[in-house]
C-alpha cells in the first residue's frame, strides 16, 4: 500500500490540489460560507480521476501486482491526505480570522474549532457519496462528481441555516467565545469520528462495486 500510495503522489496528484490548499485564506474573508474552501479540496480530487482517466490511469494500474481493492484504496487515502492536509493549511487562516473579523462571519458559521469538526463531516460526505458511484463507472466521472457535489450543497445550507435557526448552534457554537470551548472540541470529535467512518463506509462499497466492472 505505501508503493501504491507513493505512485499516487508521483503519478495521480493533479497540481490543482496543491494550488487549492492556498485558498485556506479564504477563511479570513470578512462575510463569507466558509465550507466552500473545502469544496475545492474536493474539486481538485474530480481532476485526479479525470486526468487518471485521460491517462489510462487504472489500465496502467492494474497491469501491476495488486489487486483491485488496493487500487481503490489508495485511491481514497490519497484523497485523505489531500483533504487533511487542507483542513492542516486552513488551521492558521483559521487563527487569523478570529483576530481580523472580532466580529464574526455574519453570514454562517465562524472559523472556529466546531466549524472544523463540520467541514470534515462534508468532506466524508463527498468520499461516501463520489468514490462509490466514480469506480461503478469509471469512466464516467462528471456524474460522480455532480451527485457528489449537491450532496455537499445541500447540507452547506442546512448547516449554515442551522447558524441562524438553531440556537444551540447560535450560541455555543457558532462563536468565538472560548467558554464554550468544551462544546467546540465535542463537534470537532463528532466530525472527525463521522469523516472517518463515511471514509471507510464510501472505500467499501468502492471496493465491492469496482470488482464488478468488467475492464
Amino acid at each position: 500500500m505505501k508503493k501504491l500510495l507513493l505512485k499516487e503522489l508521483r503519478l495521480a496528484l493533479h497540481p490543482t490540489n496543491l494550488v487549492f490548499l492556498a485558498l485556506s485564506a479564504m477563511l479570513m474573508i470578512p462575510a463569507y460560507p466558509y465550507y466552500v474552501v473545502f469544496f475545492y479540496t474536493t474539486l481538485g480530487l474530480f481532476f485526479v480521476c479525470l486526468t487518471g482517466r485521460e491517462n489510462k490511469d487504472i489500465d496502467y494500474t492494474l497491469t501491476l501486482p495488486v489487486r483491485r481493492c488496493d487500487l481503490v484504496r489508495a485511491r481514497v487515502l490519497l484523497a485523505v491526505v489531500i483533504q487533511l492536509a487542507q483542513v492542516v493549511a486552513a488551521v492558521p487562516f483559521a487563527i487569523l480570522s478570529q483576530h481580523i473579523n472580532r466580529f464574526g462571519n455574519v453570514v454562517g458559521m465562524d472559523a472556529n474549532v466546531a466549524f472544523f469538526g463540520f467541514a470534515l463531516v462534508m468532506l466524508g460526505l463527498f468520499n461516501l457519496v463520489f468514490f462509490p458511484l466514480y469506480y461503478q463507472k469509471p469512466e464516467r466521472v462528471g456524474l460522480p462528481f455532480i451527485l457528489a457535489s449537491l450532496a455537499q450543497a445541500v447540507y452547506i445550507v442546512l448547516m449554515e441555516l442551522a447558524v441562524h435557526q438553531v440556537s444551540f448552534v447560535r450560541r455555543y457554537l457558532d462563536t468565538l467565545d472560548p467558554a464554550y470551548m468544551p462544546w467546540k472540541l465535542a463537534a470537532l470529535g463528532a466530525g472527525a469520528l463521522l469523516f472517518g467512518l463515511m471514509t471507510f463506509m464510501g472505500c467499501r462499497m468502492a471496493e465491492k462495486r469496482f470488482e464488478q466492472v468488467d475492464l
